[in-house]
């Protein structure tokens, strides 16, 4: 069932089976037929721990995601609700709890599962809206690091950036330490740790002190990491801004990959038969789900587009990858596409980065999604260590005009996080700084971009560490 975790040079199995232990211990503690109600955002994470067959062995009858208002209907003793330690999910949570029939249910137990840590303001809001004494359980569960591929964990905390460098929160810091140490539980005390950033310093810092805390219990289990490289994103921040080139990358930017699954227009995968024209088009998107289990998607993932082998749809897989392949080709081989890479290629070559660039204007007069224009106005910011102030107040204006004021608070956050900012020298870092991580090189000729295959400066350092 997990295989692909089994892929990479250090088996994640036993991380994956240590979370559905965890979830196995919690569920049997609410002895009796279950109901779930899912905080939305955690069902995709849970699935790649746990599927449906692992809860319904566990007596769990119902599955319901969190809304406000009565519950839906359900003969079962247990109600448990999975959210994250939100306090707008506790008033959602309470509006649940209160509007329950206690004479229909009087024999119903509630228990909730603070995910990934338990909450103490939480716990007051509940307090405060009259349910906590509803719960019977008040437990939390450790989802800090997610085992999605062979070689690939991740956190799935999709605010840590902003919370880190905008309101100087460092929560998701402490979950990336207990994560680390999880792993170490697992697999072993890892002897060496590098760091770069300060909020790599804190990570590791956190480490030290919990390793203090339970140094009465060693592990004695035989290291199986050796080195631990800790990076903090602004240490790149080049590469997040920069268009992804290789296949699953451009999957990714096009279509949005979301806990490994991706959902793509149907009619691409619609069942032709020979001699026969499709009489009705299916109108659900198709869902694929993509990691290294399968065997063609594991070999061409990391592949530039353009270098793809040609694909036949021998098989299933094949079939899909096909389908998905020509998706994909029809955007990347638009004018636009070609356009905007052109002009990411340039910033990142040094090349009129001090200027205002024609092409940004042309995408904010026809208003094209606001990100795309951010992604591209902040990467000039980066590749030339801020823009010139007349060039700042230029974009500001444009894009304030054409998108609405509401959005200067989003160019007051991309200042504060240090990704759009004027440039308060005459010196520009950025060669210094693409000297010293010594990326791949990118591309040099134009009639190449598409060709291009940059490896981002955080790359870069654990090849060279891995040298020594």
């Amino acid at each position: 069932m997990a295989a692909h975790l089994s892929s990479g040079r250090v088996p994640l199995t036993a991380l994956r089976e240590a979370g559905r232990r965890e979830l196995r211990a919690f569920l049997d503690k609410c002895a009796g037929s279950k109901a779930i109600v899912w905080d939305e955002y955690l069902t995709g994470p849970f699935g790649l721990i746990a599927q449906y067959s692992l809860l319904k062995e566990h007596e769990v009858e119902k599955m319901f995601t969190l809304k406000g208002g009565h519950l839906p209907p359900a003969d079962v003793k247990n109600i448990i609700f999975f959210v994250r330690p939100r306090l707008e999910l506790m008033d959602i949570i309470a509006d649940n709890v209160l509007s329950e029939d206690k004479i229909r249910c009087p024999q119903r137990d509630f228990h909730i599962l603070f995910v990934p840590r338990r909450s103490l303001l939480c716990e007051q809001r509940l307090k405060e809206l009259g349910v906590l004494h509803c719960f019977v359980h008040r437990e939390e569960y450790s989802l800090d690091l997610i085992p999605f591929d062979g070689d690939l964990l991740s956190m799935e905390s999709e605010n840590a950036f902003k919370e880190c460098y905008l309101e100087n929160d460092q929560t998701s810091l402490y979950h990336a330490a207990k994560g680390l140490m999880t792993l170490q539980a697992l697999y072993g005390t890892i002897p060496l740790i590098f760091g770069k950033g300060e909020c790599a310093r804190h990570v590791a810092n956190m480490m030290i002190r919990m390793k203090r805390e339970f140094s009465g219990i060693q592990n004695p289990i035989l290291p199986v990491f050796d080195t631990l490289l800790l990076l903090d994103r602004n240490v790149d921040l080049i590469s997040p801004l920069a268009t992804q080139l290789t296949y699953e990358g451009l999957i990714d930017e096009i279509y949005g990959i979301q806990n490994t699954y991706v959902k793509l227009p149907p009619e691409k995968f619609a069942p032709k038969k020979q001699g026969e024209a499709a009489k009705e088009l299916p109108t659900e998107a198709k869902k694929l789900q993509l990691n290294s289990a399968e065997e063609l998607y594991a070999e061409i993932r990391d592949k530039n587009f353009n270098a793809l082998p040609h694909m036949q749809a021998a098989r299933s897989s094949l079939a899909n990858h096909t389908s998905i392949a020509e998706l994909v080709k029809d955007i990347t081989t638009s004018e636009d596409f070609f356009d905007n890479l052109t002009v990411e290629q340039e910033f990142m070559s040094g090349i009129d980065t001090d200027k205002i660039n024609s092409y940004i204007e042309d995408c904010i007069a026809r208003k094209y999604p606001l990100i795309k224009i951010l992604r591209l106005v902040c990467l000039q910011s980066v590749c030339n260590s801020g823009l010139k102030q007349k060039v700042l107040d230029h974009y500001k204006r444009e894009i304030l005009q054409t998108y609405g004021y509401e959005h200067i608070l989003t160019l007051n956050n991309l200042e504060k996080a240090g990704l759009l900012k004027p440039q308060l020298g005459s010196r520009n870092n950025y060669p210094t700084i693409r000297k010293t991580l010594q990326p791949e090189r990118y591309l040099l000729r134009l009639q190449r971009l598409c060709a291009s295959k940059r490896s981002p400066g955080t790359v870069a350092r654990p090849a060279r560490l891995a040298k020594h």
